[in-house]
Parts: C-alpha cells; structure tokens; sequence
C-alpha cells in the first residue's frame, strides 16, 4: 500500500513562522507535525511506499524526512497551487492499486487495520462536529456515502471528512480528477478532492465512511496550541532535571534545553538549545535556540534563535526575531 500525503502549501495562517519552513515542521509537543504522522505509518504493516508532494521550502521536508525515517520515498513537486485533486495528479504514477490520502494538517487516532476488507472503493475517515460549515462532510443514505459537499451551508450532515482516506485503487481516482481537469471542473477557483470524489460516486463507485476517535488540526497558531496540549496529555510529555525551577505538568523538555529560575508549564513545550531563564512559560511552544528571560508568555508560538526579554507577552514569533 501507498501513501500519499500532500503538504504543498504555504501554510500562511501559520506566518511568520512559515516564512523559514514548511508548516509540516513546525514543532508540537517535541517532535514536527509531520513525525507525528509518520510514526503512525511508521508501525503500521504494509507500507511500500511514501509519496509527498511539496512545494513551498520542500526540500527541508526530503531533508527530515531521510533522516529520520526509513520509508521508500518519492517527492513530486506542486509549482502551481490549483488544489487538492491537482496535488493528487501530479502523483499519478503513484497512483496505482490501494492507497491512503492523508493532509499533513491532520493529527488523528483511527483503526487503519483490515482496510482492504471493507467492501467500498473509497473510505473517507470522518467525525462528527457541532458546526460544519468549515470542513466536507458526508451525505450518507442506507450507510453509503453518496455525496460530499464542501463547506455547507447548513447544519443538517455533520459528519467531517477529516482529511483521511483509503482508495482501493488509485487509478480509478486519477480517471476521476482527470475529468476534473479536462472539464475545468473548479469549486471556489480550485481543483478539490471532494469533486473528484462525487465524479467517482456518480460512476458507481462505492463509498463507505468509518469514525475517527481524535482528529486535531494544526493549520492555525490556535489550532497548533490546541493540539500540542492534546499530544501532552496523552503520552508525549518529558520532564529533565531544571535548575532551581519549577515545572508544572504536562510538559514536553528536550535534552539540551535550560530551565534556571523559571516556572513552565502546563502545556509548555521546549525544544533542545532553548534556554527559560527567570520567567514563567505556560500554554506554549518554544523552539530550537530561542531564549525567553524575564518575562511572563502563554497561548503563544516562539520561532527557533528567537530572543524575548521583559514584560508579560501573547506573541506568534518567525525564527530569528529579537524582541526586547
């Protein structure tokens, strides 16, 4: 089986940190987005090959990926962003028997085992949200999917496709988004997945949605933080020894990180190199090499060899900044 994430985008809800990498690196709970998702393909059985498609500052992610991990890889590079399906096509010499679709904004828990038993072509993973109107969702009838509609209007299907999908055969679905494109078929002047999707389901093709348990989401500095206080709650937090300090669980420290004279945490992540010196840190993520002293920070995104000295500060901080 293939994997086949996209991750081509600016990620500029994510700025300024994106401005010096790739959104899938930015660091939650101690590791980047994207180990987070590889570490699940990483146990799984069956596995051949890994497919992503870049763009933006790719070969910073071809760079993470070779050192950490031992897939068979692929790079295919989306120069122009005209959607989801279009990523997709770009790959369509990977596109061959079965296959995972999986976003790099999406962190989630779901039973992946026994895919290719379920009697469906396509199975979009989905949980239920209290407002549908930002994601797709599922239109089911007799427990088959017979519509995805992107960004409703309304209230009535509230199942969310989370980002997640296993296609039975990848060809079927490059015949799909090559309709799309040979038809200029757009929804708000893109190419999506979800319209190549409702071509397959109109030819037949038979959809079936199974549940996730936990989806989180790291496309917004909010989201970021929301999922990096999840990951710490749930088997990511890592304590060192701290000088002088206190730290206040969950938390995730990375070897090689200095904590003198400083409260962190709840939620706090520090990365290795960072230094917190007579400040208190909570309800963040402080990266490689920043340095936070005398001050007081939460709910904020701190960029790699960034300095912060004095007062109280909410910030969303690039790498290399100096704020005094």
């Amino acid at each position: 089986m293939k994997v086949i994430i996209p991750l081509a985008g600016f990620g500029t809800r994510l700025r300024p940190l994106t401005w010096s990498r790739p959104k899938p690196l930015i660091n939650v709970a101690g590791k980047p987005v994207l180990g987070h998702i590889l570490d699940i393909f990483a146990s799984m059985d069956g596995i051949e090959d890994v497919v992503f498609i870049v763009g933006w500052l790719g070969e910073q992610i071809e760079e993470y990926v070779r050192a950490n991990y031992r897939f068979r890889s692929h790079y295919v590079v989306q120069e122009e962003l005209k959607g989801q399906a279009h990523a997709i096509h770009l790959a369509r010499e990977h596109l061959t028997g079965p296959c995972i679709i999986l976003f790099v904004d999406t962190l989630f828990e779901a039973d992946l085992s026994g895919l290719g038993a379920i009697d469906a072509d396509v199975v979009p993973f989905v949980k239920e949200v209290d407002d549908p109107r930002r994601f797709g969702v599922v239109v089911e009838e007799a427990g088959r999917v017979v519509r995805i509609i992107e960004k409703p209007e309304g209230f009535e299907h509230r199942k969310a496709v989370v980002g997640l999908y296993y296609v039975r055969e990848g060809r079927e679905l490059d015949s799909a988004i090559e309709y799309l494109l040979a038809h200029d078929i757009q929804t708000k002047g893109e190419y999506y997945l979800a319209d190549a999707f409702q071509v397959m389901i109109d030819r037949g093709a038979r959809f079936v949605s199974r549940p996730v348990s936990v989806w989180e989401d790291c496309g917004t500095p909010e989201t970021v933080l929301h999922t990096n206080r999840y990951l710490l709650e749930h088997g990511h937090a890592r304590e060192v020894e701290a000088t002088n300090a206190v730290l206040v669980p969950p938390v995730h420290i990375a070897d090689g990180a200095v904590i003198e004279h400083a409260v962190v945490g709840p939620y706090a992540t520090v990365a290795a190199g960072a230094v917190v010196r007579n400040a208190i840190v909570r309800d963040a993520i402080i990266d490689e090499g920043a340095r936070v002293e005398d001050m007081l920070i939460e709910q904020s995104l701190v960029g790699r060899n960034t300095t912060l000295c004095g007062g109280f500060r909410r910030l969303n901080v690039g790498d290399d900044a100096v704020i005094e």
